[in-house]
């Protein structure tokens, strides 16, 4: 890990990827008084539309990482998929307080499965598929076949619930390493937002619970509908995994709940969809937190101001407009991500329901659900 070294505004951070996280930590770090440097390969993306240097470059380009580390006092990531010898080379020449152990783990659903079990985090049984051949011989029902690496949003996945389901299953395998995992008749998925500082501190916000559709998030819910005593140990857990694998930033950690117990599904370090809650209804929202913790500023106060339900905005809820949306802005905080094209299934934006002063969990999900931007 980099030397401790505080980052003050003006100074200049670097975001490597230009996606809606990365803007929103840009938004956030301005706000706070910093410069922006991205890095993506398309020009004027979400986080280069917020950005004082935009460097259009792959992530793997040697000369736009260099470009990158001379614009930039500090650098930090958006995604998982970074170039491993571009962040090597970050490493020794640049200053990444985020550094590389948990990245490295949460690009391969085997690493970051080892990774958590050996910190004593409970996961699902798994094995390692290498090819079509490898499924056959090692299949069992019910189960989910993933690619090791890449995929998200459920792609790169293949549920086997039934022998009838195999074929998908084989496509699959024969185009990448492979995790199949037990299939988990979970009551709920939740998942813990923890951030980390650089002096090992940690502030986990409330536990969210998580609603997805065809493997996007839908909505979250926060707080968690569980019992104190999970979620405490949810906590624990997570803030567990982030000094094991020396978090600097937001880590995320997805967890499927079964009564009174739960298994971790997958972990994030960096901010995340279900934390997206926080930037209305918590004293400091996920994204200030990460520009934080990377600055190595003291961790802001995670503590809930209100319940609130997130509902993630896809392309094809924008087929009307944004006029169906206007009845919810009462209560409602809407962020959009500036991106041009509406792609069904693509993320353009949330909605944060804020739920106080008498309005419940209950009445924010009835509003969602009668506005008909959901159906």
């Amino acid at each position: 890990m980099s030397a401790v070294k505080t980052i003050l505004p003006p100074a200049v951070i670097g975001i490597i990827g230009g996606g809606q996280l990365g803007r929103m930590m840009a938004l956030a770090a301005k706000a706070m008084g910093y410069r922006i440097a991205s890095l993506d390969p398309q020009p004027g993306c979400p986080c280069a539309q917020i950005a004082d240097i935009e460097i259009i470059g792959d992530y793997g380009d040697s000369s736009a990482i260099e470009s990158l580390a001379r614009a930039s006092d500090v650098i930090t990531y958006e995604f998982e998929n970074i170039n491993a010898d571009a962040l090597q080379w970050l490493e020794k020449n640049a200053h990444l307080p985020q550094g590389s152990l948990a990245l490295k783990a949460s690009q391969s659903r085997l690493a970051e499965k080892a990774a958590v079990a050996r910190l004593g985090a409970p996961v699902p049984r798994h094995l390692r598929i290498s090819g079509a051949e490898d499924l056959e011989k090692k299949v069992f029902f019910p189960s989910i076949l993933k690619t090791d690496s890449g995929g998200y949003d459920g792609k790169g996945q293949a549920a086997l619930k039934t022998p009838a389901d195999l074929p998908a299953a084989l496509d699959l395998a024969r185009g990448a390493e492979c995790v199949l995992e037990e299939w988990v008749p979970f009551d709920k998925e939740i998942s813990v937002i923890v951030a980390r500082a650089q002096d090992g501190k940690t502030a986990a916000f409330p536990v969210a619970e998580n609603i997805h559709e065809n493997g996007i998030l839908r909505r979250t819910i926060a707080p968690a509908r569980i019992s104190e005593s999970l979620g405490a140990r949810a906590v624990e857990c997570a803030e567990r995994i982030a000094a094991g694998l020396e978090v600097v930033g937001i880590l995320a950690v997805e967890m499927f709940v079964i009564g009174n117990d739960f298994f971790i599904n997958e972990i994030a370090p960096r901010p995340h969809n279900s934390g997206h809650f926080t930037m209305d209804a918590c004293a400091t929202g996920q994204f200030e937190q990460h520009v934080r913790a990377v600055c190595a500023l003291p961790l802001g106060d995670p503590s809930r101001l209100a319940p609130a339900v997130m509902a993630n905005i896809l392309g094809e809820h924008l087929s009307r407009g944004l006029e169906p949306f206007l009845p919810l802005l009462g209560r409602g905080k809407l962020h959009l991500y500036g991106k041009a094209e509406a792609r069904r299934g693509r993320k353009m934006g949330h909605l944060n329901m804020l739920c106080d002063g008498g309005h419940t969990i209950d009445d924010a999900m009835r509003s969602l659900d009668e506005s008909g931007i959901w159906n």
